[in-house]
């Protein structure tokens, strides 16, 4: 259990989420434009079926928590799905983006039915991903180190989708309204996601056992997870979090494209071709390497202060200067991507820290109730960050349709106006609402210091 991490296993640990990072981005900064601009359904169409299927597939985690759970295999529980369910999320995320000619109705149903399928094999493989952390190490700092390493890979692998997805579209179909563009550079992304997925198989290991070799009550976890207080404030922290994310990044396009109108392109040179880069990629890639930033400096941050307190001064900030963005004008480009680099560094450094806290969580509950259900507590908590996702990707539909959005078309004052308030305000008070409940989250380093001796004892006592 006290084993040390090695760079090999840390990095192969990261390119799991390195995977996942890159259809979850395409997801959060494109989805919504390319079934609006470019497949022609309806924003607050959009925005419905993104809250009914999210909110499915949020319920679907503990299904996939509980069921990881229970897996015994020689790979042990959490790492087969990576091996399982690859190819699967490659097919599907393609089959996502495939444009049939179908009627008004018959594309509204085909993007539920991809999508739900698609958010169903995320869940599939990603809660599992997320628990083999718990199972990893049971050192607390090991911990907050695979969950740095976990992010930074998650914001590179952000970072090269967002960098190279509109330039591969653009070169495969000639613009990003072009169908063909999108289907063949999704196929280059789910190529990438599965050799990415079995990196991540053959190089981690999974080391902790649970006290209590008694065989799982489905029952009895629930109600362990149920009295886990800091599990519940963790739930509403990330939530906040995640809205805050979402609105953002679901308007960042539109607020290039009908609030900024700039159609300025630099040329970017890959393996021999030239690529146009608009400012939006340029936006999106700078807040990528911006979240990495924020990622490497949360570890030293909060093994110097604490989690807790990183957290609330990272997402206190982030809502300062996000409320400080609005009042940036079309013209301040220069200032625009300052304060998206400002922000996403904020926003980097609280990720690592959430779900290094969730292990957390996981131990404060095997040492309260003697039980560990390491699968159900991050299905659980995957769960509650893919509802802040839910809420804000509808919203983000949702608010278009209210501000009187039409696609390719000019805006009017009012639409660009709420434009602005996406990208700004609106995030700012989500992030606030993180800020809150932060605030009485209890478990101090010194309270996770005793955890973490006691349980070791046990386990020492029990072998």
């Amino acid at each position: 259990m006290q084993e040390k991490i090695k760079l090999q296993e840390k990095i192969g640990y990261g390119l799991g989420d390195a995977a996942s990072s890159m259809f979850w981005k395409i997801f959060s900064m494109y989805l919504m434009f390319f079934y609006t601009d470019v497949f022609g359904i309806a924003p607050a169409v959009v925005g419905t079926m993104f809250l009914i299927t999210r909110i499915w597939d949020s319920c679907f985690d503990p299904f996939v928590g509980i069921m990881a759970d229970r897996t015994k295999t020689r790979w042990g529980k959490f790492r087969p799905y990576l091996l399982w369910t690859a190819i699967p999320f490659a097919v599907i995320g393609v089959l996502t983006f495939y444009t049939p000619d179908f009627d008004e109705k018959g594309k509204i149903i085909y993007a539920y039915i991809t999508y739900s399928l698609m958010m169903m094999v995320y869940s599939i493989i990603n809660v599992p991903y997320a628990s083999l952390l718990g199972v990893m190490s049971s050192d607390r700092k090991e911990r907050t180190t695979l969950s740095s390493y976990r992010m930074v890979f998650a914001f590179g692998g952000s970072l090269l989708a967002l960098w190279l997805i509109e330039p591969l579209v653009n070169h495969f179909g000639g613009n990003l309204n072009s169908k063909t563009g999108w289907l063949y550079t999704i196929m280059v992304f789910g190529i990438i996601t599965t050799i990415f997925f079995w990196g991540c198989f053959f190089l981690t290991k999974e080391r902790v056992e649970p006290i209590n070799d008694e065989k799982p009550n489905l029952k009895e976890d629930l109600k362990d997870l149920l009295k886990n207080k800091p599990w519940w404030i963790l739930l509403g922290a990330g939530i906040g979090a995640l809205v805050f994310n979402s609105i953002r990044d679901g308007a960042a396009i539109y607020y290039f494209k009908y609030f900024v109108s700039d159609t300025t392109s630099f040329s970017l040179n890959l393996f021999g071709e030239n690529f146009a880069m608009t400012h939006t990629s340029l936006y999106l890639v700078l807040g990528q390497a911006a979240n990495i930033i924020g990622v490497i400096a949360a570890t030293p941050i909060a093994n110097k202060i604490g989690k807790k307190k990183t957290f609330f001064g990272a997402m206190a900030m982030a809502a300062i200067l996000s409320v400080i963005f609005y009042f940036l004008g079309k013209e301040d480009t220069l200032l625009i991507m300052v304060f998206q680099v400002m922000i996403s560094i904020c926003a980097g450094c609280i990720f690592p820290l959430i779900w290094s806290m969730y292990a957390d969580s996981a131990d404060y509950s095997e040492w309260k109730q003697g039980r560990r259900a390491t699968g159900l507590i991050f299905s659980a908590s995957s769960m509650s960050q893919k509802f802040g996702w839910t809420i804000g990707g509808a919203a983000t539909g949702w608010l278009l349709g209210y501000y009187g959005f039409q696609a390719n078309v000019e805006q009017t004052a009012v639409t660009q106006n709420g434009i602005q308030l996406m990208l700004s305000i609106l995030p700012a008070i989500a992030a606030g609402i993180s800020v809150l409940f932060i605030l009485f989250y209890p478990l101090t380093e010194e309270k996770l210091e005793t955890i973490e001796h006691e349980l070791n004892d046990k386990r020492n006592t029990t072998k």
